[in-house]
């Protein structure tokens, strides 16, 4: 049975791919060096919601819902989010805003030792802003922070899967 033309150049790009090592995001990265982890964070924070879709997603580790059953612990220690006046027209009314994130974070074990120390994440979005538009405008800002949280749970994941974790019961070198 003869390969038709159509057939032949869908597939050669998808060979061509497949050969050259090209792999989907996130299929294979994320993968933490942790068994069992623990989010110590209330059942809807957004973080947190995003965070158990990318750990499973992973398949690495498990979540599980006993912080002394968990091989690390995952702690938010500050989440801040503010929205500042960027700029005024010469009426004086606002512009644009701009939008920040910032929020850090720890592991621990169930002994309460730090297996990586606190990172501190940062990010900051500019929204042009308009009277007559306020619904529209409110949306877009809605959408800036959950893509902004999308961004900063990457960043998370990214972190924890390169961050090589303490040993706790190594004492440091001062």
């Amino acid at each position: 049975m003869p390969i038709s033309r159509r057939r032949l150049l869908v597939a050669l790009p998808a060979l061509a791919l497949a050969g050259c090592g090209f792999q989907l995001r996130g299929t294979k990265s994320g993968n933490l060096p942790y068994k069992t982890i623990f989010i110590a964070l209330p059942e809807t924070s957004d973080v947190r919601i995003w965070l158990e879709r990318y750990i499973n997603a992973a398949g690495s580790s498990e979540i599980v819902d006993d912080a002394k059953l968990a091989d690390a612990t995952f702690q938010q220690l500050t989440d801040s989010r503010q929205k500042t006046i960027l700029s005024v027209n010469a009426q004086g009314r606002v512009r644009e805003y701009r939008l920040q994130l910032n929020y850090s974070f720890r592991m621990i074990n169930p002994k309460g030792q730090v297996l990586i120390a606190p990172n501190e994440i940062s990010l900051s979005r500019d929204i042009t802003f308009d009277d007559s538009n306020v619904l529209a405008k409110d949306l877009e800002e809605n959408l800036l922070w959950r893509d902004m949280t999308n961004d900063l749970v990457n960043q998370i994941m990214r972190r924890l899967s390169i961050i090589k974790p303490k040993n706790p019961d190594e004492e440091e070198d001062e």
